[in-house]
């Protein structure tokens, strides 16, 4: 039956229940009696349980009298003697669907040997499915129809060898034909047209030993693009923008300086995190330099992007330069975080997953419409068996494929709890470390508020970081409101918030009042890709006040980022002020508004130093990265500063030092307090930051320049 020409429209909403939607122009909308056939042409009676007018439209809700077999054609006959196809409706969004389809293998996909290439699919309303194969630059395709096996799985085995053979399936679920790339694909064609079969194990290196990694805490996290990275005309790289180019090692500036990942090794940096690489919308892989790209539009969640690749015609060359890429920033000790975006896709009525299980993969409200808590239109629906499985298995393909190191879940509070704990467990087996940090913020998707991977439930997810937009905000000032000053710019509404985000967040004295059981779960930044950059926000809030100012207060808030319980986090080229030119939102923004600006990196080189005497002085001194609450609680006392001034003493477990003090001034004038009597090393103040400084000083009073941090520690 030709789709346009049904007369009325039948849909299995349930195992047992017919949704019937009769318009009034047809018969006046009225049956008394409906029935079900199939290709065996017996007919059967359906009950009617309910009738009620909706727009134009009777509906009429049905029950069967036995389930149906899916893949199956049935129809749907009426008093008139009119009939209708049996359309696969609501019920794959059921939990008896999900209970009766959901398949456990991990061969989905292809699988290519020597002498033969296995193809499988999970399509369970399907009524055929076809596997459709082209030699590369060939316009001949070939059509193998596939076989339908258990839990709605359809496969097919041809008895030879298809490396770099181009493949889509041929879907046919409501009599419609649906060609579609697989979901499953490890590669593509350029811009993702075509699946393309590969064998991995050609591309597969071993995975260098790394340095210890003992505790989320001790993390220092660089948030980068891979394109933004090396793109800057002076960044010294040869394959600009590419991945090859933030491989290369020992790349200078046009004033000697290192650039790229060698500078990144050079600062500190423990977690390089690069914005999504996984296969995306919005730059033309044939033509990158013409449009520019973040990364957040998913469409092969198992494919590396094109656009970084030296030739994103051959299938391979994007495989192993992102192999080469990582392989580098490994050689260099650092490890590497994956952005990635499992709450939607890019559009959902092109994905894979819609054409294949037309409605099964995403979430849809109570009126049955596409749910759109992302604010793009669609929101996967990680619950669901088939969903749940697709994200826990991409995630175990990238560690093992790739060697990734950790996760950055974009929107995570769209994904539910228990998803994200299989992600957890899944990653403990393959790497102990695993780094997993996401934003939890509460969206509005109609997954059950206690299921949702949001701030509120962290108690259910202990093992994963969050990113805290309470630092963030206590800090700098509202991200949404761009004049709202925060704590570093001396707005004392803020006072109580900093002491409680710089001491983790866990509620120091009321542990209640805590956003977060343990420091491991705080990811602290005040800055990152999203909204403006810090320098951007400080020159609209203090647009009348000396630059110098701006850079006190920029490098305080960075100050306090290193410094405090949790895990750092920090937006590439924050250390040397990173300006977008006051763009908020350069998701598709030129070059020059998103480049790294090596130059300016160069004229900034002292404030590159400071953060990188943070950095170390993070690292040596274990009171600045606390592993859990009760060790917070126990070694840290509040010092009776007058507001806005904070100050902490902390008890150190280091050899070096016993005892540590960090003192924060964000006001514009010099302030004396009053210390504990002793010799102090002044490990940082206004001008240096360094752990094994000389200065001292020795008495029961200090001065605090202006809107500085400054650290004394005593042996």
């Amino acid at each position: 039956m030709n789709p346009n020409e049904r007369n009325f429209q039948a849909y299995l909403d349930e195992m047992d229940i017919i949704t019937i939607l009769l318009p009034l122009s047809y018969h006046h909308g009225l049956s008394s009696t409906f029935s079900i056939t199939d290709d065996s042409q017996q007919v059967k009676p359906i009950q009617l349980i309910k009738k009620q007018q909706i727009e134009n439209h009777n509906k009429y809700i049905c029950r069967l009298s036995e389930e149906i077999s899916f893949g199956h054609p049935y129809w749907i006959l009426d008093e008139h003697g009119g009939k209708t196809d049996l359309q696969i409706g609501a019920v794959i969004r059921t939990g008896a669907f999900d209970e009766r389809f959901f398949y456990d293998g991990n061969d989905l996909g292809v699988k290519c040997e020597a002498n033969q290439t296995q193809f499988k699919i999970w399509a369970p309303t399907a009524a055929q499915v076809k596997v459709k194969l082209r030699k590369a630059n060939s316009t001949f395709s070939e059509i193998i129809k596939m076989r339908r096996e258990e839990k709605g799985v359809w496969s097919t085995v041809v008895h030879s060898d298809l490396e770099l053979y181009q493949y889509t399936f041929l879907v046919l679920v409501n009599q419609e034909w649906r060609e579609s790339v697989d979901p499953y694909a490890v590669a593509v064609t350029a811009n993702g047209e075509l699946g393309v079969i590969v064998k991995l194990e050609k591309t597969r290196r071993e995975k260098p030993p790394l340095p210890p990694f003992e505790n989320p805490v001790d993390a220092i996290i660089y948030e980068t693009h891979i394109r933004d990275f090396t793109i800057h005309p002076n960044s010294g790289v040869k394959q600009k923008g590419l991945y090859l180019g933030a491989a290369e090692l020992n790349t200078k500036s046009k004033n000697g300086e290192l650039t790229g990942l060698s500078y990144v090794k050079d600062l500190g940096i423990t977690h390089i995190e690069f914005l999504p690489f996984n296969d995306f919308a919005g730059v033309d892989e044939l033509d990158p330099a013409k449009e520019y790209n973040w990364g957040y539009n998913p469409i092969h969640f198992n494919v590396p992007e094109g656009s970084y690749s030296t030739n994103p015609s051959d299938p391979y060359s994007r495989i192993i330069e992102l192999k080469k890429l990582i392989d580098s920033i490994h050689s260099q000790g650092i490890r590497v975080i994956m952005d990635v975006v499992y709450n939607h896709v890019y559009i959902r009525e092109t994905s894979p997953f819609e054409k294949i299980v037309p409605g099964y993969y995403f979430r849809h409200n109570e009126l049955g419409f596409p749910a759109n808590g992302t604010g793009v239109g669609n929101d996967i629906a990680s619950e669901r068996k088939m969903m749940k499985k697709f994200i826990v298995e991409s995630v175990r393909f990238w560690m093992e494929e790739y060697h990734i190191d950790g996760f950055r879940f974009d929107l995570m509070g769209i994904l539910d709890i228990d998803t994200m704990q299989e992600v957890r467990k899944t990653c403990d087996s393959i790497q102990k470390g695993t780094l997993i940090i996401g934003e939890g913020w509460n969206l509005n998707t109609p997954l059950p508020i206690e299921k949702k991977a949001i701030l509120r439930n962290q108690s259910k997810l202990p093992a994963i970081g969050q990113f805290n937009d309470k630092f963030r905000d206590s800090i700098k000032g509202s991200t949404f409101n761009l004049y709202d000053k925060g704590y570093v710019l001396g707005n004392e509404h803020y006072h109580k918030g900093a002491l409680e985000t710089i001491t983790g967040s866990i509620g120091l004295d009321e542990p209640a009042s805590g956003l977060f059981n343990q420091p491991t779960q705080s990811v602290n930044y005040v800055e990152c890709h999203d909204n403006h950059t810090m320098w951007d926000k400080l020159g609209s809030c203090l647009s009348d006040l000396d630059p110098l100012f701006h850079i006190k207060y920029h490098r305080l808030a960075t100050a306090i980022v290193l410094l405090s319980q949790g895990i750092p986090f920090l937006h590439s080229g924050q250390e040397f002020f990173r300006t977008k030119r006051g763009d908020g939102n350069s998701y598709k923004s030129p070059n020059h508004i998103n480049q790294l600006d090596w130059d300016r990196k160069d004229l900034h080189q002292d404030n590159v130093e400071y953060i990188k005497g943070l950095i170390q002085i993070r690292k040596a001194l274990p009171c600045f990265r606390m592993n859990n609450a009760e060790e917070i609680r126990t070694n840290t006392h509040i010092l009776p500063l007058p507001t806005p001034l904070i100050g902490f003493s902390f008890q150190n477990q280091s050899e070096d030092f016993r005892e540590v003090l960090l003192l924060i001034n964000p006001l514009r004038r010099k302030q004396t307090i009053e210390i504990s009597n002793g010799a102090w090393n002044v490990i940082a103040n206004d001008k240096k930051a360094e752990i094994y400084s000389k200065q001292r000083v020795e008495g029961k009073e200090i001065v605090l320049e202006p809107v500085c941090v400054t650290i004394l520690a005593k042996k």
